[in-house]
């Protein structure tokens, strides 16, 4: 007859009770009498237990020290020209409240979206034919790798004595930032599409457009959506640079015009919001590219 416990544990653990809980004393392996063990239930934590901080709360974490760091940094202070970071928020409460921050933004995205949706059209159409034909990548190749490693800071007075100071020269600042990235990583993805694919596709007769538009693109599309997330960010750097270098209208506007008044909580409230909306777009742009185009990473996030 098998031996019964009557509804008591196994002679390897000790049933005990703390609180009115029930607790398990389990039994070490290396335990002959099953004296040596851990606790586990309700109310005690087991042993070697470890406090782990989740991945929001290490970020919010980071962001409490950085802006505490700059509190203290503007306490001491380290310059007459840097402020607290409490100044910093007030100021962009005030500026936000009577409506000239929001007005810059609207001023700012006009040349952002124009030469970004320029940079995305073109820039992806010239990188699919650039991994596909020798002779377009021999005509483009050198002048986006021309473009991607120059300074952009130099090449805007030419800009402004080509186009002025309107629009049009905003434009072609974030296109010079925006689509070298744009190009050079459509190309790159196109390039290395896989082959296993394009010869399955050849296998079952499918012809050069079909090879194309259901293989070679799907298969490069999360890598081109993030050139183009890439280049949402450098566009952003170009039509900032426009607005300091160019002519001082939007975002930029306010940076110049505090600054030349010592207003420095403004100069830098206007310098934080660019690195919030910036911070934001790329990662809402991100979990798009997660989200339609590399589910494998969900597992991750």
């Amino acid at each position: 007859m098998a031996a019964d416990n009557f509804g008591f544990p196994p002679p390897s653990s000790h049933a005990i009770k703390f609180r009115g809980l029930p607790i398990i004393m389990k039994a070490s392996p290396d335990s002959s009498d099953g004296a040596v063990g851990t606790l586990t239930g309700m109310g005690v934590q087991p042993a070697g237990f470890h406090f782990r901080f989740s991945e929001l709360q290490l970020r919010l974490l980071s962001i409490v020290v950085f802006f505490a760091a700059w509190q203290i940094a503007g306490l001491v202070p380290i310059s007459p020209a840097f402020p607290t970071f409490s100044a910093t928020m007030v100021a962009m409460f005030d500026m936000t409240l009577d409506g000239s921050l929001l007005a810059a933004y609207v001023e700012t995205l006009k040349p952002l979206v124009l030469g970004v949706g320029i940079s995305a059209v073109f820039g992806v159409a010239i990188g699919v034919s650039m991994g596909l034909y020798k002779s377009s990548r021999w005509l483009w190749e050198p002048i986006f790798v021309v473009l991607q490693a120059s300074p952009v800071a130099a090449l805007i007075p030419l800009i402004t004595y080509a186009y002025g100071i309107g629009l049009t020269a905003k434009t072609v600042a974030v296109i010079i930032l925006a689509s070298p990235i744009i190009v050079l990583n459509t190309y790159k993805a196109v390039g290395n599409a896989s082959p296993v694919l394009i010869q399955m596709c050849r296998s079952f007769q499918g012809t050069r457009l079909q090879e194309i538009w259901k293989v070679i693109i799907p298969n490069a599309a999360p890598v081109i959506f993030a050139g183009l997330r890439l280049g949402v960010a450098a566009g952003f750097i170009g039509v900032i640079l426009a607005e300091l270098l160019i002519t001082p209208t939007g975002v930029g506007d306010i940076i110049s015009y505090n600054r030349s008044i010592a207003n420095y909580p403004a100069m830098y409230a206007a310098v934080l919001s660019i690195i919030v909306f910036s911070a934001v777009m790329v990662s809402l742009l991100e979990k798009a590219e997660v989200r339609y185009f590399r589910p494998e990473k969900k597992r991750g996030h």
